[in-house]
């Protein structure tokens, strides 16, 4: 059985997880039988955002791992003690959490610095040959844990302008897709889709989804 380890950033679009790309990536694996382990940073969230009224909450304060777990419905390693002999593949899903506290791209754009656990296992991953699958802003995070290397990858993180062409200044190449659309860079085995980039649909962020699990594990096997 295929073991995927997922990443995840907290709960919630503002400022964690977006939860719709975490679930439909994790009804894909399930599907397709495959065993899930689930990551996170053992830190504080940047901040806490009152997804309600879309205002921070200046008072409230959150551990990413703990929020991450309401979706695990369950215990999440700490990244930092996973290895790439762990798992077979690693997938990110998006939401402001992955460029808030796997990166902090929110913050500084193209100049952004990564977790160090987050950036050293991302790296790993490329060095043993795992597949990697990234989802709307994740490939954010896979940027700043390259950038500065000759190893450009292609991703796509959708259409926007602004947003491609920071990609680019971190040294990725941008390809432009829908959001039910992948792009698969092949020779580094890292698979990307827009989702919620794009998408006006929960149905539109499945269809992509459903494609980047299906070349991860194809990846995998």
């Amino acid at each position: 059985m295929v073991k995927v380890a997922v990443c995840l950033s907290g709960c919630g679009v503002f400022d964690g997880s977006e939860i719709h790309e975490a679930v439909l990536t994790l009804l894909a694996l399930s599907r397709a039988q495959a065993e899930v382990l689930f990551c996170a940073p053992n830190m504080a969230q940047m901040h806490v955002i009152d997804h309600q009224h879309g205002v921070v909450m200046p008072d409230e304060s959150r551990q990413v791992m703990v929020e991450s777990a309401r979706i695990a419905r369950g215990p999440v390693h700490d990244i930092k003690e996973l290895s790439t002999q762990d798992f077979d593949a690693l997938i990110l899903p998006g939401g402001s959490g992955a460029a808030k506290n796997l990166c902090d791209f929110a913050i500084h754009g193209a100049a952004a610095t990564g977790h160090p656990a987050v950036m050293k296992l991302l790296r790993a991953c490329l060095e043993d040959g795992k597949p990697i699958g990234l989802i709307c802003i994740a490939p954010m995070v896979m940027a700043t844990a390259m950038r500065g290397t000759p190893n450009s990858l292609e991703l796509t993180i959708g259409t926007d302008e602004a947003t491609n062409a920071a990609l680019e200044a971190m040294g990725a190449q941008p390809r432009l897709h829908a959001a039910n659309e992948i792009h698969v860079d092949f020779e580094r085995k890292v698979v990307s889709t827009p989702a919620y980039m794009l998408a006006n649909s929960i149905a539109e962020v499945a269809v992509g989804i459903d494609k980047l699990v299906a070349k991860v594990l194809e990846f995998s096997s």
